[in-house]
């Protein structure tokens, strides 16, 4: 079933929960029928071959991200996209080219993050294994205005699911 197509954008932290989140939106659009697409950081990097972390190499990955998801949201499909995106300028460019853009702010402490590393990948940034990751001794540009804001640390998963489909709703996105 087509609708109106949108680029819904989840940035925050890694382990924020910005994927567990767009998995159960995805699953209840769909089974409204909706057209959807999860565009997730590391299966997109898996398949593009993209290893460059670096600000440049992280700025490439996601510009290439928002014009994939503005191709896919001008044709009717709700894109999802969980992604650090750790800078703001990153997110203001794929809100500036989708005609439609919802930004969603997985607010998450970053102790909380550390705790619900499954990957392991804060433990070996904090041990000093891996430079440059966000939120340890990379910077997180917070969202200035972002469309919605959903606190893991305080809410259920089916609670900031809602505040999510309710946000597209209100919006005009879905029914």
């Amino acid at each position: 079933m087509k609708g109106k197509g949108v680029t819904v954008w989840f940035t925050g932290l890694p382990c924020s929960g910005k994927t567990t989140i767009a998995r159960e939106v995805k699953r209840i659009l769909e089974e409204k029928g909706r057209d959807v697409e999860l565009l997730d950081g590391d299966t997109i990097r898996d398949y593009i071959r993209n290893k460059d972390f670096s600000k440049e190499g992280r700025n490439k990955h996601l510009r290439y991200i928002a014009v994939m998801s503005r191709l896919l949201s001008k044709r009717g499909v709700i894109v999802l996209c969980s992604f650090v995106s750790p800078y703001r300028e990153n997110r203001d460019f794929a809100r500036s080219i989708c005609d439609d853009f919802v930004e969603v702010y997985v607010k998450t402490p970053v102790e909380v993050c550390i705790e619900r590393d499954v990957k392991g990948m804060y433990k070996k940034a904090l041990n000093g294994e891996i430079k440059g990751f966000t939120g340890i001794d990379d910077p997180y540009e917070e969202p200035e205005n972002p469309e919605l804001i959903v606190e893991t640390d305080k809410e259920t998963l089916e609670e900031s699911t809602n505040k999510v489909l309710n946000k597209l709703r209100e919006l005009g996105y879905i029914d």
